[in-house]
């Protein structure tokens, strides 16, 4: 029963060969799709573990476990049990945990104590000098001896032989070759000998990775470092002497981690301080990766959430391309199972056929579909922008379970999509069929319980919750600074695309049979042939229907999205930082002392005789006799009545500003300042603001306006305004509403504590690199700020070629003499923000979203026609024998291509847009939305509509080429024969 049962199978696939391999193949992109998040998550993990590494440096590594035995009291540890626990920490911890490490110290101590010299005229003995003997692990290949020798394995005459690092002898006053006694604390009694053989510095192979010297180098100075065989043969066997403490380090090597082994090692080192303490009481893990650990956990999690629910939508459609797929091969095969009923199969026969067909597809689809979500992964991984791609270091990827075990989950919901309405046609008979095709124009479930319309309502629900800032933002997972995205901005978005797609598909009918009554007296045969063949069967047209308007859509609404948060999120930072590079140099300071009016009587800055009249520098005698610190007038004595001597006011000296415009790599540069003034406005205080001077002339040269679009009018329209006059100012737009201030209206302004009247000439809403809504700014010409008050430092605002460095900008100023204090480069703010996982896994999944969209659309919209061509060959072969010209003909298919197809994709592109516009303003944060700076603006970009309309283009001259194809094949003495269409 077996081997006829395969034959049939393959003879059906054959038979139906196309959709099989349409189906196959969106099983692939289903499961490549669904794999490549988790593939992209473990990627995007092992880069932060790297970044932690190296953010880590100044600490302790991301990688560290310290275990730590302390003594309590006069506790006095077996040594069995301590060679027990070493065995285990060495041997079974580096096996539980399962990564490779880049260092392991041990480290065995007696407690410190005050040691004496053995030898009082050599040594100092009135210093206090607390030491312990140590013994650590791979101290040989750490160190460097700059005096003496090694220690010795042995005890020899009596004598412990100790190294020291060198810095212990400097700060404890003694010298290689000392002996010194160390009482054994405990009331033992016990005096041991130790002799310093040698003084040593640490090698320089610490690195961000590796850190053999984890304690730190101080803690050393007070340290006799022995050999193991000494400290532990010697001291605590022969001895007796008790283990104060022991210290075990290890440095994981965490690079290959993936969120696979997060919580099997999480639970490892939770498990540890329970093996420990039973090895040996008073054992504990001090230090480990556990925090960090739930960290990335936490992080990958919050990544893969996100990104599987921006892909949701796009893998829905893929399911629902698959679906479409298979109840479109039952509908061809639907009069085989009826005969195949009528001739004794079960329905679970039938049904374990079509069930067998679902796994071997699957089971192709988890082999060849894991290597293509490999690429696809690497695709995320490599992306900067919506469909923008840079050439960095890929991510690092690979194929886990835990990765198949989602593609296998892909499998099971397609094949589930598929198989259900299998059930149905294998409990079909011949009669049922018959019935079915009798009422082909009975209206589909969802029109009939009205399932478009209350979908409707929901999604009018959902844009309301929006609204109403109900919906909470994700951040990106794994940096608080990056842009946020709420999930269920592309879940609703694509509720919203598909319930508008299926109200309008119950509209169809209606509206074809509208046309029809109107033009029935004046159509054409074959536009009047058309609209009858669409209304009578329009219920066999609405898979495509949909799924055109749903791929189109999403594809649409995707595009936006990514371009949206893209432009978005870069024109906020152009703007905070203004221009491509702000440079503040150093300024050379020195202070001018002013006279206080009315007062200082005895002599002005200092009466009565020099810097302390009086006498000399301190006349008189004493400390400070014939008065004080300043006597006979001083600072300040003996007068300066009515008031104290006011602070200083600094005078700086300006740098050369030409020199800038001639730095490599700059095209223009201007000077700007930003201080605080306060204004008023009519005689009453308007409060503070910032002043922002400039050179009108040379701004405009440096400063990010957004394409001219910032103010109402072109920047330059402003800046000219501001040549005008020499005190012209600029206020916020905000500021003359609440001030009812007009161009031509004074304000004053007072800028180190100096007031300055101004013109205004103009209100803007907002300057590049200031936020009215936090503080007024006053856009004012440099130069009259200089003339009123002494010279100010400002920064240099730079705008650079394209690829131009900073480093080299800072490298001519310091030959020329300008030392630079702070630089502000957007750029590497931009390059840093473009590297961010979640940016890239954000961009990468919308611009695969999309790609997936137009490929699933191609081949759906091309396998739909192929298919209605071959089933209604004899339907064409009728037609052409009722005298219908093959003009005619292809004019009546292109016209129902037209009907369909084509109002199905202007519908999905204008759903699209439609979603885009209601949808997208939400990504603004409900902290954010009121206040953003740059205003938020949605995004369509031509070249993804171009790109959308290409493919479309190509969709419909295949369809054509298809429909020619057809009817220049057509024979009607082949076509109209007896037998049922196929």
């Amino acid at each position: 029963m077996g081997m006829p049962l395969l034959r049939f199978l393959f003879r059906k696939m054959w038979n139906t060969r196309w959709l099989t391999v349409s189906t196959l193949a969106g099983l692939i992109v289903a499961v490549a799709f669904t794999t490549s998040i988790p593939m992209y998550a473990d990627g995007a993990l092992k880069r932060v573990v790297a970044t932690s590494l190296q953010e880590e440096n100044a600490g302790w590594p991301a990688g560290a476990v310290l275990m730590r035995y302390q003594a309590v009291g006069s506790e006095r540890p077996d040594v069995d049990d301590l060679q027990k626990l070493n065995e285990y920490i060495e041997r079974q911890i580096p096996e539980s945990i399962g990564f490779p490490f880049y260092d392991y110290v041990r480290t065995y101590s007696l407690r410190s104590v005050s040691v004496s010299p053995e030898n009082p005229e050599l040594v100092d003995a009135s210093i206090s000098r607390r030491m312990s003997i140590t013994h650590q692990s791979g101290l040989e290949d750490h160190i460097e001896l700059v005096n003496g020798t090694m220690y010795s394995d042995t005890v020899k005459d009596g004598y412990i032989e100790a190294i020291v690092l060198e810095d212990s002898t400097y700060r404890n006053y003694y010298r290689v070759g000392d002996v010194f006694k160390y009482t054994v604390p405990g009331g033992s009694g016990v005096t041991l000998k130790v002799k310093v053989v040698g003084a040593f510095q640490p090698k320089a192979d610490e690195t961000i990775y590796h850190r053999y010297w984890y304690q730190g180098l101080e803690g050393l100075v007070n340290t006799f470092f022995v050999s193991e065989k000494v400290f532990v043969d010697e001291l605590l066997v022969k001895r007796k002497v008790p283990l104060d403490s022991a210290n075990w380090f290890y440095n994981f090597n965490l690079n290959d981690i993936r969120t696979s082994q997060l919580g099997p090692l999480a639970s490892t080192l939770d498990r540890l301080d329970i093996e420990l303490y039973q090895l040996l009481k008073n054992t504990r893990v001090d230090i480990s990766f556990r925090d960090m650990l739930d960290d990335f956990r936490r992080q990958s999690l919050q990544l893969q959430t996100l990104l599987f629910t921006l892909a949701a939508p796009m893998i829905a459609m893929v399911f629902y391309y698959i679906a479409m797929n298979s109840r479109q091969s039952l509908e061809r095969q639907k009069s085989d199972v009826a005969v195949l009923r009528s001739r004794g199969a079960s329905t679970r026969q039938i049904f374990f056929v079509y069930l067998l067909e679902g796994l071997l597809l699957g089971a192709a689809a988890l082999v060849i579909g894991p290597a293509i979500g490999w690429f696809m992964a690497k695709f995320i991984g490599s992306s900067s922008g919506f469909l923008t791609f840079v050439n960095r270091k890929s991510i690092p990827v690979d194929v886990s379970l835990g990765t198949l075990a989602y593609g296998i989950a892909a499998v099971a919901i397609a094949l589930a999509a598929s198989l259900i309405p299998a059930i149905s046609y294998a409990r079909s008979s011949i009669v049922g069929i018959r019935q079915q095709m009798a009422r082909v124009d009975r209206k589909p479930l969802w029109q009939r319980w009205f399932l478009d319309v209350l979908l409707v309502a929901l999604s009018a629900y959902g844009w309301y919750l929006f609204y109403e800032r109900q919906f909470v933002s994700m951040q990106t997972g794994l940096d608080a600074s990056q842009i946020q995205v709420n999930p269920f901005l592309f879940f609703v978005p694509a509720l919203t695309i598909f319930s508008i797609g299926l109200f309008f598909l119950r509209l169809f009918p209606w509206l074809l049979r509208l046309f029809g009554w109107m033009g029935k007296t004046f159509l054409p045969v074959p536009l009047y042939l058309t609209l009858t063949q669409l209304s009578r069967s329009a219920k066999s047209y609405y898979p495509l229907m949909l799924l055109l308007i749903l791929t189109l859509g999403l594809g649409v609404y995707n595009s936006s999205s990514a371009r949206t948060i893209d432009l978005n999120s870069t024109e906020q930072l152009l703007y905070r930082y203004g221009a491509d590079v702000r440079i503040q140099t150093v300024w050379e300071a020195s202070p001018e002392f002013t006279p206080t009016p009315s007062g200082n009587q005895g002599g002005g800055q200092n009466p009565g005789g020099g810097q302390n009249p009086g006498g000399g520098q301190n006349p008189g005698g004493g400390d400070n006799p014939g008065g004080g610190q300043n006597p006979g007038g001083g600072q300040n004595p003996g007068g300066n009545p009515g008031g104290q001597q006011p602070p200083p006011r600094m005078l700086y000296r300006e740098p050369p500003f030409e020199v800038f415009k001639e730095l490599p790599g700059v095209k223009a540069a201007a000077r700007v300042l930003q201080t605080r003034g306060n204004a008023v406005v009519s005689g009453r205080s308007a409060g503070q603001g910032i002043v922002f001077g400039i050179d009108n002339t040379s701004f405009d040269d440096v400063a990010w306006f957004r394409d001219g679009k910032l103010t109402p009018l072109h920047q330059n329209y402003y800046l000219n305004w501001l040549g005008y006059f020499d005190n012209a100012v600029l206020v916020p737009k905000n500021f003359a509403e609440k001030h009812q201030l007009k161009p031509g209206d004074v304000i004053n302004i007072s800028v180190e504590q100096q007031s300055m009247e101004f013109v205004v000439v103009g209100a803007v809403p907002y300057w590049p690199s200031q936020y009215p809504d936090e503080m007024p700014f006053f856009v004012v010409n440099l130069d009259y700020i200089y003339d009123q008050i002494p010279l100010i430092p400002y920064e240099v605002w730079l705008d650079m070629e394209d690829l131009a460095l900073v480093t080299p900008v800072v490298e001519a100023l310091a030959e020329k003499g300008i030392e630079v204090a702070e630089v502000r480069d957007v750029r590497t703010e931009l390059v840093r923000q473009e590297r961010h996982p979640s940016r890239g896994g954000v961009f990468g999944i919308l611009s695969l979203g999309f790609l997936v969209s137009v490929l699933v659309s191609l081949v759906g919209y091309i396998l739909f026609w192929f298919l209605n061509m071959s089933s209604r060959v004899v339907q064409f072969g009728i037609l052409r024998a009722m005298g219908l010209s093959r003009k005619q003909l292809t004019g009546m298919l292109l016209l129902e291509q037209g009907f369909t197809a084509g109002l199905s994709i202007v519908l999905g592109i204008l759903i699209g847009k439609l979603a885009s516009l209601l949808y997208l303003p939400f990504l603004q944060t409900s902290g954010n939305a009121a206040t953003q700076v740059p205003p938020f603006r949605v995004i369509f970009d031509s070249r993804d509509s171009l790109q959308l309309y290409a493919v479309i283009g190509f969709m419909m001259l295949t369809g054509a080429a298809l429909l020619f194809m057809h009817i220049r094949r057509l024979r009607v003495h082949q076509a109209v024969k007896l037998g049922e269409e196929r």
